[in-house]
């Protein structure tokens, strides 16, 4: 290893050199897209210690495509292949918030926003608004709009050209979690682990 450039040593003690990283790029690059999403979202699981659930949108609803849970009990049975609405999913927010205004539109022509609980937003121009926000910042914090006692913290995942093409979240209940902590403590890992996965997509080109 010192041989080809990926350690030093100084005396009897070795230290790794920059070139170790080219280790994990190629490790990176060998990997699906969804291998490398589960494995970022078991990093963030271990870190949170909540599930996470990764989605693409197909017409007005999002797919489960990968899905890692924690020990604790959730009230909404979650797993891959499950379809929900985007318009009441944080994944779905941030993966509509991406839309050319063409397929936006055509996507409020197609849906017809149903409550599913006291908080949820209905109204196109309200959800509109709030898309504008999610782009802008680039994550979605939902509170209790799909499911009462349920909020959802999501992030983009991109392509080579920076188009979102899939969403990762992490959920949790709220007498458990507050929603100012989800933004402070569980933001920063989550969109860690996207890097990375954004990463691979790039080292993939």
């Amino acid at each position: 290893m010192e041989t080809l450039g990926y350690v030093g040593r100084d005396g009897r003690n070795y230290f790794l050199r920059p070139k170790v990283l080219d280790l994990g790029y190629a490790y990176l690059s060998s990997m699906s897209l969804w291998d490398v999403a589960k494995e970022q979202m078991e990093f963030v699981v271990r870190q949170v210690r909540e599930s996470s659930s990764a989605s693409v949108l197909d017409g007005t609803d999002i797919i489960i495509t990968a899905r890692v849970q924690t020990q604790r009990i959730m009230t909404v049975l979650v797993e891959i292949g499950t379809r929900l609405p985007a318009h009441a999913t944080s994944m779905g927010r941030v993966l509509l918030a991406d839309l050319p205004h063409a397929a936006l539109d055509d996507y409020f022509g197609k849906v017809v926003p149903e409550p599913l609980t006291r908080r949820s937003i209905t109204s196109e121009q309200e959800l509109r608004v709030v898309l504008k926000t999610v782009a802008s910042q680039g994550w979605c914090l939902l509170d209790e709009e799909l499911e009462e006692g349920v909020r959802s913290l999501a992030v983009p995942l991109h392509d080579k050209q920076g188009a979102v093409i899939a969403a990762m979240n992490v959920c949790a209940h709220a007498s458990r979690v507050s929603a100012e902590r989800m933004q402070e403590e569980f933001l920063p890992p989550l969109l860690q682990a996207a890097a990375m996965v954004d990463q691979h997509t790039v080292s993939k080109a």
